[in-house]
């Protein structure tokens, strides 16, 4: 585990977004060989959106060969709803670069069934950037979701229901009761993880993911198992963690650059 801290919600997302580009970047995708992206929706991703949708407008990275795989969508709404998964990745990322709209892949009760197979086929997604709610789910694998499921229609927890109602003017009566959603083991098949957290209402999944034991009741945790994981947080999100733990991340981030291993570079 690699674990990223930032003063500020701005400066995480900045950082996160220059990653994302610099994978892609060297990765060098073609059309036969694209870069297969997993992506997230909500609050914590709008400012990488913005970021990467910058770096496209200033020349620094092309989305032309790259391939997207999202990890949620509500049931119950049509794809043109404000609130809709498929009206937000469009109105944040999709419609403002160059990525061809058959490249872009988000879960259906038409198309859940064979979600894994079809990123199976494109070599499975090689950085899923994934954000994590207060009670440590990620996607829509609420607490007590199995730490190998796929992707599949899941029920929505009155918690998540009533943090999302935000989104649908606050009234609770609006927000879909169930989505679909990728599997934890959809998102722990991925070759490299990022997940993102800012905030305080975040603090405890954070400690969760960081210091605690692997769980289903918090499916955040199985990410530990992962080769290749990285979180990126604000000064918020930690505020649970032990100092010792966070002096620790710290410590090993500032020795990298000392060595040689900066920021990304774009």
């Amino acid at each position: 585990m690699r674990l990223i801290i930032r003063d500020t919600k701005t400066q995480t997302s900045q950082w996160v977004a220059e990653y994302i580009i610099k994978r892609i970047n060297e990765f060098q995708p073609t059309k036969d060989r694209p870069f297969v992206l997993g992506l997230p929706t909500g609050s914590s991703p709008e400012q990488i959106y913005a970021n990467l949708v910058d770096f496209y407008r200033n020349g620094k990275v092309s989305f032309k060969h790259v391939v997207t795989f999202n990890m949620d969508e509500y049931v119950g709404i049509p794809t043109s709803h404000a609130q809709s998964y498929h009206s937000f990745m469009f109105k944040n990322l999709f419609q403002h670069v160059d990525i061809p709209p058959h490249q872009i892949h988000l879960p259906s009760l038409e198309n859940y069934a064979e979600y894994d197979n079809l990123i199976a086929g494109y070599g499975g997604i090689e950085l899923f950037l994934c954000g994590v709610g207060s009670d440590g789910h990620i996607a829509f694998n609420e607490p007590g979701s199995s730490l190998a499921s796929k992707t599949r229609v899941k029920t929505l927890t009155s918690d998540t229901i009533a943090a999302n109602a935000r989104f649908f003017d606050g009234n609770i009566n609006s927000v879909p009761k169930s989505a679909v959603t990728v599997g934890v083991k959809t998102v722990m098949d991925a070759k490299e993880v990022i997940l993102i957290a800012d905030g305080r209402g975040k603090a405890e999944a954070v400690r969760q993911a960081v210091e605690g034991s692997i769980s289903h009741m918090w499916t955040v945790t199985a990410l530990q198992m992962h080769p290749k994981f990285i979180m990126a947080v604000d000064e918020a999100a930690t505020e649970e963690l032990r100092v010792k733990t966070v002096k620790y991340f710290k410590d090993i981030e500032g020795a990298s650059t000392i060595l040689g291993n900066p920021k990304p570079k774009l």
